[in-house]
């Protein structure tokens, strides 16, 4: 831990919490199954998963990461114990936690399922100092999941993160605003959230290696490569990041659904179930989330010639699973002539409110509109297509995946 030099009735000019929950899915499985308690696990999409979304502490010690094949893990670690993930227990969980964290301070900022934001500054005479506060923040934790997470308390936000992943699993690391600057000093730039190896390149060619090397470069040169992303990025090094806590996050700019695909497929009828099911999955995460959208993107990957796709837009706004098919499937062969493909898209390019009003001389099928209300109560109730098109009954039975994109419902949640 560093050292941290206290300042008796020194309140901070800005004091920033983040919180870092340890391996979330792993340490939910092993939260819920004692028995793989203390034991190398691996979660994985589904039993039919061959990456690993994550993995417990134990894998980690054999060198098993996130990202790794299964196949490749099992080589390390034959004992590996495979689970499949359970994204609505995962979304339960982190819900708890965030609204746990929210009586700490109304400031937070979901920045992921697992990781949270906050802005404690107004709260120092009211909760105590922010070590105190970081503390608090990881009872409140404990108290509403049974996890231990890994807190970073400083002025900012990068360096909070930053602390944070300093002693993982189960930290609680203080770098104070005052001593920020210091120990970023020879901290290598790309260590920092979000500087990765493009900017990292960039700078590096201007004899930025470490935060401390920042200094020498006038900050017009970054500003002239990325605007203010690269002011920001400035101050980030130098223990300074003047980012906000962001508590209201805006609507979504895009939502879509991919899923890998058998390699090298080429069968028509594979890869049009495979549409299928996503355009289906995308239009029902639309209705959940009062949405519609009219431009869409459909495409396929191959291995060598990339993305084959294009982009269209159906007569009027729609969260119909049918119309956005017709579309897609429409644009996808466009650009696909049978290569051999292993990955399919669909994404809606503008979601917008159902509140928005839609095109007057457009009449809208009130009939359609009923079944597809009704069908996402039954599935709610029931499962994910209990009720579904036929061609989708013989689908692949991967869950949904949790990603860091938005918060629909109060914490990022996107399926």
């Amino acid at each position: 831990m560093w050292s941290y030099v206290h300042q008796p009735n020194h309140v901070w000019a800005r004091a920033i919490i983040l919180v870092d929950m340890n391996a979330f899915f792993a340490s939910v499985e092993q939260l819920d199954h004692p028995e793989w308690r203390g034991r190398a696990l691996a979660v994985t999409n589904g039993k039919q998963g061959t990456c690993i979304i994550t993995c417990s502490y134990e894998a980690r010690s054999y060198g098993i990461k996130t990202g790794m094949r299964l196949y490749e893990a099992r080589q390390l670690c034959p004992d590996l114990i495979q689970v499949p993930a359970r994204p609505e227990r995962y979304t339960i969980i982190s819900k708890a936690i965030m609204d746990a964290l929210s009586t700490l301070t109304p400031d937070i900022e979901v920045f992921s399922i697992d990781e949270a934001f906050l802005d404690v500054t107004k709260c120092q005479l009211l909760f105590g100092t922010p070590e105190e506060m970081g503390k608090l923040a990881k009872q409140l934790v404990f108290k509403a999941s049974g996890l231990h997470c890994s807190i970073g308390v400083s002025g900012d936000k990068t360096t909070a993160k930053f602390a944070a992943k300093q002693q993982k699993p189960n930290g609680f690391t203080i770098v104070a605003p005052w001593e920020a600057k210091k120990r970023l000093k020879y901290v290598p730039v790309t260590e920092l959230c979000g500087i990765k190896q493009g900017i990292g390149s960039f700078l590096a060619k201007h004899g930025v290696m470490t935060c401390g090397d920042m200094e020498k470069l006038p900050i017009s040169i970054l500003a002239k490569r990325f605007g203010n992303m690269g002011r920001r990025i400035w101050y980030m090094c130098q223990g300074a990041d003047p980012e906000p806590v962001h508590v209201h996050v805006p609507h979504p700019k895009s939502m879509g659904h991919g899923k890998v695909m058998p390699p090298n497929t080429r069968d028509p009828g594979v890869v049009e179930s495979y549409l299928m099911h996503m355009c289906e999955k995308l239009a029902s995460r639309l209705r959940h989330h009062q949405f519609r959208a009219q431009r869409f993107f459909a495409g396929v990957r191959s291995q060598e010639w990339g993305w084959l796709g294009s982009t269209g837009q159906t007569i009027q706004s729609t969260n119909d699973g049918k119309e956005i098919f017709q579309l897609c499937l429409f644009l996808l062969y466009q650009q696909w002539q049978g290569e051999p493909v292993n990955q399919i898209q669909v994404t809606a390019l503008d979601p917008q409110s159902e509140g928005l009003q839609f095109d007057f001389l457009t009449e809208s099928d009130d009939k359609r509109q009923y079944l597809n209300n009704v069908l996402d109560e039954i599935n709610d109730r029931f499962g994910e297509f209990t009720i579904a098109p036929a061609p989708l009954l013989s689908r692949s039975q991967m869950p949904n995946v949790i990603a860091p994109a938005w918060k629909p419902s109060g914490h990022r949640q996107t399926i």
